[in-house]
């Protein structure tokens, strides 16, 4: 069994949120692979279904950012799963838009989110880096994930949660490397995250 784990924070308010894309990633998974109905539990909304062979539990925690790992803790005790079977989708800074990346392990740049699940079940769970871009100044970074997408971003959005989706069973399966170069692929050939295309503010150098 899988835990995906998405993180964004509840509510309209901050449903078109940068910091919101783990929602919408999940909800695509979702929707794509045909997952039972969302439900509330474990301080969050979960919806559970196969993916390939694999059983695999969506999990939005309801908490506010902060406290995802409360939601992840309460999960990941009732599943009795390993730090290894967690996989969590959330939006970096640190990248361009449109672009992707997959780690295990590692820091938590500052994202108060992956700090809580930290907290709660260790460091050495998989992140799905999802690139949201940086504003270019620091003090800019909370305004930043905590406004919506542009509706010129929209396209790149959508187009990212459905390459997701569409090779998620990659992760099931252990193959991220595969994974990532598939939605890279995949958002290349819909005119997205092309090669050398870095454009948009920097992040400031330490």
């Amino acid at each position: 069994m899988r835990l995906f784990v998405g993180l964004g924070n509840p509510g309209a308010k901050y449903q078109g949120n940068r910091h919101n894309i783990g929602f919408m990633v999940l909800d695509e998974i979702a929707r794509r692979h045909g997952f039972a109905p969302w439900r509330r539990r474990f301080q969050g909304e979960t919806s559970e279904g196969h993916i390939g062979n694999g059983r695999v539990i969506l999990l939005k925690p309801t908490t506010y950012m902060n406290e995802s790992g409360n939601a992840v803790g309460e999960a990941v005790k009732f599943f009795k799963l390993s730090v290894g079977d967690i996989t969590v989708f959330h939006d970096e800074i640190e990248l361009p838009p449109a672009k992707l990346r997959v780690k295990i392990g590692g820091g938590i740049a500052g994202h108060n989110g992956l700090r809580s699940i930290s907290a709660h079940v260790g460091n050495d769970y998989r992140r799905v880096r999802l690139g949201v871009g940086h504003p270019g100044v620091k003090e800019l970074v909370h305004s930043h994930v905590l406004n919506d997408f542009a509706k010129a971003e929209r396209p790149w959005v959508e187009a990212l949660c459905e390459a997701v989706a569409d090779n998620v069973a990659l992760i099931v399966t252990g193959q991220d490397a595969s994974f990532a170069n598939k939605v890279h692929l995949a958002m290349q050939a819909k005119g997205f995250g092309k090669d050398g295309d870095e454009s948009g503010p920097k992040p400031p150098k330490n």
